[in-house]
């Protein structure tokens, strides 16, 4: 795997478990979910049993809950299986974006940055449909923050890249 696929499973991960709670909560908790899946290597997150998910279910340093504990296990054999189609979980996410590129949004204030658009909307719709399960289409949108596919940088922001 690719260290940018490998990443962006990370985020993959990271995004999913922090459905409903605060991005501090789980950035607190980011080396313990490193620990707990396997370095993000998505091969052996998607080899994990209901042993591992019992195991994890008692790790304190990471969120305990069942169905994020198991949707990362679920999410982790659709990754892959969407790395065999196209060759990377990069490329999929790429297959998205207008001419490939990342969205570079021009934002005046925060509260014009949105929760969800129409890019997020569909991708989250056909991660569904592939199978992917606590990747709605808020969550996906911060994973496309996250990944650097979608730049919401206010204008006036010194680091925002300009287009």
């Amino acid at each position: 795997m690719s260290s940018l696929d490998q990443k962006m499973f990370e985020f993959l991960v990271l995004e999913s478990a922090q459905a409903g709670l605060s991005w501090i909560t789980i950035l607190k908790r980011r080396d313990a979910y490193q620990h707990a899946f396997a370095g993000y290597n998505a091969e052996k997150v998607a080899a994990m049993t209901e042993w591992d998910v019992e195991r994890l279910m008692q790790d304190s340093k990471i969120i305990c809950n069942r169905k994020k504990i198991e949707a990362t296990i679920t999410n982790a054999r659709y990754f892959l299986e969407i790395q065999k189609e196209f060759d990377s979980f990069c490329v999929y996410m790429k297959s998205f974006l207008p001419e490939g590129k990342p969205v570079i949004n021009h934002w005046k204030t925060l509260s014009d940055i949105p929760a969800s658009t129409p890019l997020s909307d569909a991708i989250s719709k056909d991660m569904k449909n592939r199978g992917f399960r606590f990747f709605g289409t808020t969550i996906c949108y911060a994973h496309l923050q996250a990944i650097g596919f979608v730049n919401d940088h206010l204008d006036i922001c010194p680091y925002k890249y300009r287009d």
